[in-house]
């Protein structure tokens, strides 16, 4: 597909760029969407007159406001949060909350935006949303952490319900997070209402393999592209950006499956083992001992840690960016390429560049876009939800196999859509418009809202 927009489109991104200034990633997103949409106007050119795209793009409730704390030395410390229910055709707005200095109105717009497609892909009832913080956890006691938790909620709870908006965790909230979040959303209420948050503990309502779920779906969705052209992940050489709760599960998915898994990464720089990473001692050294990856390679000699180095550079068969968005450049994806890169999947929301998933698209590499690649974290939720809902729990096993099932039936959608739309193989093209195509005939049936 060309960067260019269809001429019905363009005028409409124009405007957005007008309404959103400065809200570089939110561009992006909407951008990466609408390049895809031409064939689908000329298909459906009711999408036009009752301005689906304009209604889409446009988030059905912003909420901006401050949450002041106090932390351990008794100083009083004020952050910005962010909810932004973005669409609600399919379901609740459903979608993580992020903790993390970086966090402006532009990238929990990109992020709600994305979650609107991706959860439109899973097949289950959840609309799309997101939130976050300018909060940096990193470094803070749990008692700042609990306070912080509390002060957000004490504002937040009022838009929140297991039928109208549901949050989870992202990057900086954790089971730890969600259960503070979760304390003060029931010491206000007065309700034990589970189904309001997802990623909780096991023991108060959470699902087994959530914690895995984003990784394990990552490597579904890769196995099922490389099946689609008769290959198997077994025996084939992986890379890893990142080395958080989505990268450790996706390596321990790809090294169940038979992959070779030689490199990850963290800020600072990348592990390389040759010999395959020994997950069992990353997850000790990141989990348990809370250390820095570059510990690893001080324990195997074979191993190196590489200060400001470039994970894409490690010669692979199969790339997994697991880490934030726009961490894999056109000069990136140019070296996956030179060094027979056979597939990559995203892990982690919009990490390859435009120019990245250009490169990917021109060499025929299988390139599965975050929203389609990543979308078993979300569905693990909306699992969750299912459980809360109905008094009921699952086991491990029962939730994976759901999982992998989501998965599989993500790839075929997307496969047959972008066949049907004239882009084989491209499943870009194939996730942007069979997700569009739900979200937009549910809003079509629900008239103007």
């Amino acid at each position: 597909m060309s960067a260019y927009l269809d001429e019905k489109l363009e005028p409409i991104f124009q405007d957005i760029l007008h309404r959103n200034p400065g809200e570089q990633e939110f561009h992006q997103a909407v951008h990466e969407v609408l390049e895809t949409l031409g064939p689908v106007l000329v298909k459906h050119p009711e999408f036009v007159d009752s301005r689906i795209i304009q209604r889409i793009c446009e988030p059905e409730r912003q909420i901006i406001f401050r949450v002041p704390w106090q932390d351990d030395n008794g100083e009083i410390q004020i952050n910005r949060a962010f909810r932004v229910e973005f669409n609600s055709a399919l379901g609740p707005y459903k979608g993580g909350m992020r903790f993390h200095p970086s966090v402006y109105l532009g990238i929990i717009k990109f992020l709600g935006f994305e979650q609107i497609f991706k959860n439109a892909l899973t097949g289950l009832p959840i609309g799309g949303g997101k939130g976050g913080s300018d909060f940096d956890p990193k470094g803070r006691s749990d008692s700042e952490i609990m306070r912080f938790c509390q002060s957000l909620m004490t504002e937040l709870y009022r838009h929140l319900g297991e039928y109208t908006d549901v949050p989870a965790g992202d990057i900086g909230v954790s089971q730890r997070e969600i259960g503070y979040l979760f304390g003060q959303y029931k010491r206000i209420t007065n309700r034990y209402e589970s189904g309001v948050l997802t990623g909780k503990g096991l023991g108060w309502g959470g699902s087994c393999a959530r914690t895995e779920a984003t990784g394990y779906g990552t490597v579904f969705f890769v196995q099922e592209m490389l099946k689609a052209r008769g290959e198997s992940l077994d025996g084939r050489k992986m890379v890893v950006s990142g080395s958080g709760n989505v990268a450790i599960y996706a390596i321990q998915k790809a090294q169940q499956l038979g992959a070779h898994v030689v490199a990850c990464s963290d800020s600072s720089g990348i592990l390389v083992d040759e010999e395959g990473l020994d997950l069992d001692r990353i997850r000790r050294i990141k989990e348990v001992e809370r250390r820095r990856i570059s510990d690893y390679a001080d324990e195997k000699p074979h191993a190196r840690y590489v200060q400001d180095g470039n994970v894409w550079r490690v010669p692979c068969d199969v790339a997994l960016p697991c880490a934030t968005q726009n961490e894999l450049n056109g000069q990136d994806a140019k070296y996956l390429v030179e060094n027979g890169c056979r597939a990559v999947a995203e892990g982690a929301n919009m990490p390859t560049t435009p120019e990245g998933a250009q490169v990917f698209r021109e060499a025929g590499i299988a390139y599965g876009p975050g929203k389609a690649a990543n979308a078993g974290g979300v569905a693990t939720s909306a699992l969750e939800m299912q459980q809360n809902a109905s008094r009921d729990s699952w086991s491990f096993e029962h939730t994976e196999n759901r999982l992998e099932q989501i998965m599989a039936n993500i790839h075929r959608d997307c496969f047959e859509t972008a066949e049907a739309f004239g882009s084989p193989g491209n499943y870009v093209v194939g996730a942007n418009i069979a997700a569009f195509l739900r979200v937009a005939r549910a809003m079509e049936a629900q008239g103007l809202i």
